[in-house]
């Protein structure tokens, strides 16, 4: 009886230990952390901010994607300058972790890890342990193929079809076999300092209409999940619809649209500001 009951606690925390990570729809963060940062900048109550972000945290932490983690050093940072708990060491950790594909950003972050009894050689020491989880095959992969999508610098249309192509079948062979490969799998900068920014990677895939649908439906998912950033994502699908001749749903790019209502609610669908904040930014 004594094990039948503590079989059915432990399958009851599992469960709802699964419901939980399935109900963590970064598209939810991200809407609420713009909400608040729109209040901050009219308001310009740190306070306020502070304790708003922390209530996010405890569901959302860390954050993820790419620069994701601006939101959560401004929120330390601040909490830090106004004496507010955020979690101390093990926050600044997690801080580190994130910025870590970020090449020599951590740096910046010295002071604040030093008044946490984190010396610059800890930091050094996570920033590396942080890099070594990275996925080498990844990139070494698409250091290569970061390369080939600006062969010619885009201008030979016939290259750029064919390596438009072999990037596709890569990108695809990566999501069904590692997942979106963000920045904590494969870093910004690859082999040789290769530069690889996935948002402009992703622009051209719109171009490849034989895997533009997997995409379109796969990295939704990644958005959700936090792993791609809904920047990246409305790139993409905007290059498409223009490139196909149809509206732009997102004006994450062109800025060509007749609705901004419609625009406004696509955005918010994936966790994008809305225009009006873009402009009074």
């Amino acid at each position: 009886m004594r094990s039948f009951f503590f079989i059915t606690v432990f399958i009851t925390l599992a469960s709802f230990s699964t419901l939980s990570c399935k109900g963590r729809n970064y598209i939810t963060y991200y809407n609420k952390a713009n909400a608040i940062d729109s209040v901050y900048k009219i308001n310009r109550d740190t306070i306020a901010f502070i304790k708003r972000y922390k209530k996010i945290y405890r569901k959302y932490n860390p954050p993820k994607s790419n620069g994701g983690f601006s939101k959560y050093e401004t929120y330390i940072v601040f909490s830090d300058k106004y004496s507010k708990k955020f979690g101390g060491k093990k926050s600044v950790y997690k801080l580190l972790d994130l910025v870590a594909p970020y090449n020599e950003h951590y740096k910046t972050l010295f002071p604040l890890c030093e008044k946490y009894g984190i010396d610059s050689l800890s930091v050094e020491q996570k920033i590396a342990s942080s890099k070594s989880k990275m996925n080498k095959r990844l990139i070494d992969s698409f250091s290569v193929a970061f390369v080939r999508d600006q062969k010619e610098e885009r201008s030979d249309s016939v290259t750029m079809v064919k390596n438009d192509r072999k990037n596709a079948r890569l990108l695809k062979w990566t999501i069904q076999n590692y997942g979106y490969p963000s920045p904590q799998k494969i870093g910004i900068t690859g082999n040789d300092s290769v530069f690889m920014p996935m948002r402009t990677f992703l622009s051209h895939m719109a171009y490849v209409d034989e895997y533009y649908p997997f995409f379109k439906d796969e990295l939704l998912k990644y958005v959700k999940s936090g792993e791609c950033s809904p920047q990246e994502y409305a790139t993409m699908v905007d290059r498409h619809e223009r490139n196909s001749g149809r509206e732009i749903l997102y004006d994450e790019y062109f800025g060509e649209f007749s609705d901004t209502l419609k625009v406004n609610r696509n955005r918010r669908s994936i966790g994008l500001r809305s225009l009006n904040y873009n402009v009074k930014k």
